[in-house]
């Protein structure tokens, strides 16, 4: 007899055999750059795409992608930057996109990838000093600020939490 139970979910890096086609997360553009965009991105080096995979290990049912950026210590809170050295900008990752499959919406999924997300981060062996989103809409702002995240201004989409507080997550 043969065991027929699905197999756990798993994270991996963005493949050619991955099946992207069947991917909507109700966002057009996002749908659209997993499709058509994401491939081209990892093969330039421009950005790492990983993907939540299916029970069956080829369908995506949610992804996010990560990439170098730097943030201008001017845009940093006066009491996170005082702390700093003086140089004008400090290192951090992006998380550009984040994205979970309609068919897995409201199962904590896209929590799921952004601690795969931190993880990956942290045990990265190049320096980063915090990490950033650009959120796509308020409701996309708030799933972040749940998390700790903060806005560099009121009216901005793009946030931050710095690595440290990251690391204390997992202790």
């Amino acid at each position: 007899m043969t065991d027929e139970r699905p197999t756990a979910l798993s994270v991996a890096p963005l493949s050619d055999h991955h099946d992207r086609a069947a991917f909507s997360c109700g966002v057009d553009s996002l749908d659209r750059y997993l499709r058509i965009q994401a491939g081209q991105d990892v093969r330039r080096r421009v950005a790492s795409c990983f993907v939540l995979l299916g029970e069956d290990g080829s369908r995506v049912v949610g992804y996010y992608t990560l990439s170098s950026t730097s943030i201008a210590l001017a845009e940093l809170p006066l009491a996170i930057a005082k702390r700093l050295p003086r140089y004008p900008s400090v290192p951090a990752t992006l998380m550009g996109r984040l994205a979970v499959d309609h068919s897995r919406q409201g199962q904590r999924f896209g929590e799921f990838l952004l601690l795969d997300a931190f993880n990956r981060c942290l045990r990265a062996e190049i320096a980063s000093f915090a990490f950033m989103v650009d959120a796509i809409d308020d409701r996309a702002c708030a799933f972040y600020e749940r998390f700790g995240f903060r806005r560099f201004a009121p009216q901005e989409r793009r946030l931050f939490m710095p690595m440290s507080e990251i690391a204390a997550l997992f202790r």
